[in-house]
């Protein structure tokens, strides 16, 4: 099998040669392997990973403003600041463009993203190149997220209580931005696209960031109606969310979702072996290797019982799990346990195929 079959079979509860493999990481951490391994060297091959392959549009919406050294801005008006931290550097929001809006004429005079800001025209000669190895990734939509980055994340959170008003209809603006920019995408690239993002960040280390409740009412019609518009178009769709996520599982997958990233398997709730019994029939688990002790500063004996664990609990049915860390991997982490992660999933993931 190349990386492709591999990765559709997997995600399709189908049986598969080996466990296939993915890598999220730091800009830092990629350039610590191509030190490694020396110029030239295709990183991936090395460490046989499979992974996905990204497609998209182009911008081609109003000019951006010009932003001092080291800031940056992005088409909703939300700014960041490049900050320093122990290993690598991080684009933090320091502005949120609807921070201050009180009203639905606040709203109304904010410049919303449309769809028109892109030219869709280059998508499916990339697609067609890029199936030819590799599962095919375009889009990303994500309505909780994004109310967060435009008012905030304590705003957005007390809105959802004080403002549920201006919370809806904010929410409902961006969700339908997304509808429409995606649907173009998906449009474009006509049959060629393998999976989609329909995702958020609705856990926290310790549990939920809302209640199951709050998130029936204000996001889980959104998502319900972004996941049916994927499906329209015969599209997997992934989905990552952080940390202690349990209680929103089912309605989850329920609406459709295929695939579930990260598995943070140590915040609660999050037993792999729980999960695989409960939802392993209907989903596809993606990450799971832990990435705050293990990754960053256990050895690499560690790392590999680690790799174990992942695939002994996410694919006790030989299928229907791909490796990888369970975040991005930190410019602290050694490469020693990286090349163990990815050296252990080569070898234990293809004996337990056997």
């Amino acid at each position: 099998m190349n990386s492709r079959e591999r990765m559709l079979a997997v995600i399709n509860h189908q049986p598969v040669d080996r466990i296939p493999t993915d890598i999220w990481a730091t800009g830092e951490v990629f350039t610590k392997l191509r030190e490694h391994f020396g110029e030239g060297v295709d990183v991936f091959s090395e460490l046989h990973i499979d992974g996905m392959a990204g497609v998209g549009a182009d911008y081609a919406g109003p000019v951006l403003p010009t932003m001092p050294k080291g800031e940056g801005i992005d088409m909703w008006g939300s700014k960041t600041r490049r900050a320093e931290h122990a290993g690598g550097t991080y684009d933090e929001q320091y502005f949120y463009p609807l921070a201050d809006a009180a009203t639905m004429d606040d709203l109304d005079k904010y410049p919303w993203p449309s769809a028109d800001w892109f030219d869709y025209s280059k998508m499916k000669e990339k697609a067609e190149e890029l199936r030819k190895t590799k599962v095919v990734s375009c889009g990303y939509m994500a309505p909780f997220y994004f109310h967060n980055n435009l008012r905030g994340l304590e705003l957005s959170l007390v809105d959802l209580i004080a403002e549920p008003e201006l919370a809806h209809e904010t929410i409902r603006r961006i969700s339908d931005f997304f509808y429409e920019h995606h649907k173009r995408m998906f449009e474009a690239c006509d049959g060629l696209i393998d999976l989609t993002q329909v995702t958020d960040d609705l856990g926290s280390q310790a549990g939920p960031m809302i209640s199951l409740e709050t998130y029936k009412e204000f996001y889980a019609p959104h998502h319900r109606r972004l996941i049916r518009l994927c499906k329209d178009f015969g599209l997997k769709v992934f989905h990552h969310d952080d940390g202690s996520n349990r209680i929103f599982l089912p309605m989850l997958v329920e609406m459709g979702v295929d695939i579930l990233n990260p598995v943070q398997w140590t915040c609660p709730g999050m037993d792999m072996v729980e999960l695989k019994a409960e939802f392993g029939k209907k989903v596809c688990f993606h990450g799971a290797v832990e990435n705050q002790r293990i990754l960053p500063f256990g050895t690499p004996d560690e790392v590999r019982a680690e790799v174990r664990h992942c695939i002994d609990s996410l694919a006790s049915d030989k299928t229907g799990y791909i490796l990888a860390p369970c975040h991005n991997l930190q410019g602290i982490t050694p490469v020693e346990n990286i090349l163990a992660m990815y050296d252990e999933a080569w070898k234990y993931g293809k004996m337990t195929q056997a």
